[in-house]
């Protein structure tokens, strides 16, 4: 468990916080590339790491991200109207570049410098893969472009979908480096979901619930192995890399393609769940593309016009006691992506780690949160950034392999973790 104080450094992330100044030293998912589909479109309005925001691609088809509220009256700019080389202000007219100066204010005499002094908070947008991609740390600072695999491979072979999930980034990150959890939360569709079925390592994880931990620290973060038995005496290992401060990975099942997940504070109380799909060698394949639109594997179904979940905490996730009763389902929510989002929605906005009582099996998120707590003092009392933001860190894949009896994952794995372009993932 933690102590309350470690729990409020590593949950509120607003500016000004140390988290919120860690979470600035990286490129983040902040839309999707279809929410700005084409030059000239309308701006969407977001909120990221408590600061509410204004995506913009202008008339020439530059993207920008800036603040909601024009300077003037502090009125929407959502209203604004989006012009060749900026946006311009419903209320009275102010104009604004994409860089955030203030270009036009019509109301002021000929000869006025108010407009040189006018300046929104700005940061830079970019396009990587099917994502628009944010920065919002000092400008001399900025880190390489992301080099995420997922979003280098090409256009028909990814998938990214994003949906709101109603919790503390942490709690959320956390379920993805806790492979214990997939024997129970997820043994009903591990057969059944068309984007995991079929896969011979399926079958481990059914009939071995008590994984092993074993954690080893990466230039980026964490390689977290899960061992299991597997046939003739082998031991079958699913590696999980978690790279600082919320990417990890799923562990690969057969050919199915590779998935994994950011986890974006909106707030202190709600983040982004970014979820993705990709295969580094092959096209998607049409089933596979379709299942992943409605809302198999990782992925959700939505409230129409939202990126919210159709199954949510209003409707108690639409939670059915037959499947449960019957053992269709343990938790009685339908979906891997929605099973996990309502248990850790469940812990409340921000999980009381006071109370918790961890076991061995949870080796990789104590690993993690110390990790983040030596991570996140070092750069506010030190200036040391963190590691996650070199693209060296960025190319990494998950991995599960059989090994013999008594043989650590770490060596092995090593290259099976690499992002190799063109190279097949490893897998069972």
């Amino acid at each position: 468990m933690l102590k309350q104080d470690q729990n409020e450094l590593l949950t509120q992330t607003d500016a000004g916080s140390p988290m919120g100044r860690m979470f600035r030293c990286y490129w983040l998912p902040a839309l999707l590339a279809s929410e700005l589909p084409e030059d000239g479109c309308a701006p969407v309005r977001l909120k990221l790491l408590g600061e509410r925001l204004l995506a913009v691609r202008d008339g020439e088809g530059r993207y920008g991200l800036i603040d909601e509220f024009c300077l003037h009256r502090r009125v929407s700019l959502w209203f604004a109207n989006v012009e060749a080389d900026g946006v311009r202000c419903a209320y009275h007219g102010w104009k604004y570049g994409l860089d955030g100066q203030c270009t036009e204010i019509p109301s002021e005499p000929e000869g006025s410098d108010l407009c040189r002094r006018m300046r929104l908070t700005a940061y830079p947008l970019v396009l990587r893969g099917d994502v628009l991609w944010a920065y919002m740390g000092p400008p001399d600072e900025q880190p390489p472009l992301p080099e995420w695999e997922f979003a280098s491979v090409p256009a028909d072979q990814t998938f990214t979908s994003k949906r709101l999930q109603e919790c503390n980034w942490l709690q959320a990150m956390e379920g993805g480096i806790d492979s214990s959890h997939v024997s129970w939360l997820h043994r009903g569709n591990l057969n059944t979901d068309p984007l995991f079925k079929g896969a011979k390592a399926n079958q481990y994880n059914l009939n071995d619930s008590r994984p092993v931990f074993e954690v080893a620290e990466t230039e980026g973060g964490l390689a977290i192995g899960a061992r299991r038995n597997g046939d003739n005496g082998q031991a079958y290992w699913r590696v999980t890399p978690w790279v600082m401060p919320s990417f990890t990975m799923v562990p690969p099942r057969a050919d199915h393609p590779l998935h994994g997940h950011f986890w974006i504070p909106i707030d202190d109380e709600n983040c982004w769940a970014w979820s993705f799909d990709y295969h580094p060698t092959r096209p998607l394949t049409a089933g596979e593309r379709q299942a992943m639109e409605d809302g198999k594997g990782v992925h959700v179904r939505y409230v129409p016009g939202t990126f919210r979940p159709l199954a949510n905490k209003d409707n108690d996730y639409l939670m059915d006691r037959g499947a449960q009763k019957s053992g269709a389902s343990l938790s009685g929510v339908e979906g891997i992506g929605m099973q996990d989002a309502a248990l850790q929605e469940s812990m409340g906005p921000i999980c009381d780690r006071t109370k918790e009582r961890l076991v061995s099996t949870d080796r990789g998120i104590v690993m993690a949160r110390s990790r983040l707590l030596r991570a996140v003092r070092a750069l506010v009392d030190d200036g040391v950034h963190p590691p996650g933001a070199d693209p060296s860190h960025q190319r990494i894949r998950s991995t599960a392999m059989l090994l013999p009896a008594g043989q650590s994952f770490e060596e092995p794995a090593k290259d099976a973790m690499t992002a190799q372009k063109g190279v097949a993932h490893v897998t069972v």
